[in-house]
């Protein structure tokens, strides 16, 4: 095949790729093209697409007036995935420090 030396072929070619079923190694070696310009021109036929966004729903939220059985906790969640369970009038500088050096 001979290969394409505008910017138009080469995202026919691309979408040729997508459409294909092949690994991009395989799509190359079959059409001769070099498997590093293939995968440049795929890669930018993805980023030219528009990306699609879904719409948002938004539910009903009913507030109860209802006071919680327990006690009313602040819980904080690291980024390492532990939580920090503190009760409901804990020192808010204290809470601050000390997530501060476990996030050290």
């Amino acid at each position: 095949m001979s290969k394409p030396v505008e910017k138009q072929e080469w995202i026919q070619v691309a979408e040729a790729f997508a459409a294909s079923g092949l690994t991009q190694k395989e799509f190359s070696a079959q059409r001769g093209l070099r498997l590093s310009t293939l995968q440049s021109w795929v890669y930018r036929r993805r980023r030219q697409r528009p990306r699609k966004t879904q719409e948002v729903r938004l539910l009903p939220v009913e507030v109860s007036t209802i006071a919680p059985p327990s006690p009313a906790l602040l819980e904080v969640v690291l980024a390492s995935g532990a939580r920090l369970r503190f009760p409901s009038g804990a020192d808010i500088d204290y809470v601050a420090r000390l997530i501060t050096a476990l996030g050290r």
